[in-house]
């Protein structure tokens, strides 16, 4: 028998995903906002065990190394070293690294750019509900 699950489904019947610390994520969240990576985290909260943050892609490759995530929201624009640049350098480093961007500019060739980079996914920042699920789905895959 198969399951479909809608969105209002989740919203209002929330799955009790029963994470321990076998399934619970690790997400290390590289964004140079504060409210940004406070939201994100709001979003995530209940899929995750762990959260590491990193304020600019510069810094990524060095708190990837030291936090050893399951997974990466990457924005894109940053001071530094953009969201590109760092994805790039994280997946030279660690091959099986799985890094999604996360970023206000939605526009065609920064999603194939990002694509060419290595990214997993593409959501915007302001439709983190998407995000949100695309977690609940690769917890439920695992589980």
């Amino acid at each position: 028998m198969v399951f479909t699950l809608s969105f209002w489904t989740l919203l209002f019947f929330p799955m009790n995903l029963n994470l321990t610390n076998n399934t619970a994520m690790k997400i290390l969240i590289v964004d140079d906002r504060e409210p940004a990576r406070r939201m994100i985290k709001r979003y995530l909260c209940h899929l995750t065990g762990e959260f590491g943050e990193c304020t600019d892609g510069a810094d990524a490759l060095d708190a990837y190394r030291a936090f050893m995530p399951d997974w990466v929201l990457m924005d894109w624009e940053m001071k530094q070293m953009d969201g590109l640049a760092a994805m790039r350098d994280i997946i030279r480093a660690f091959p099986a690294a799985r890094i999604v961007m996360v970023t206000q500019y939605c526009d065609v060739e920064l999603r194939r750019a990002a694509n060419e980079a290595g990214a997993c996914g593409f959501f915007p920042k302001d439709d983190l509900l998407d995000l949100s699920e695309f977690f609940k789905n690769q917890l439920l895959a695992n589980v």
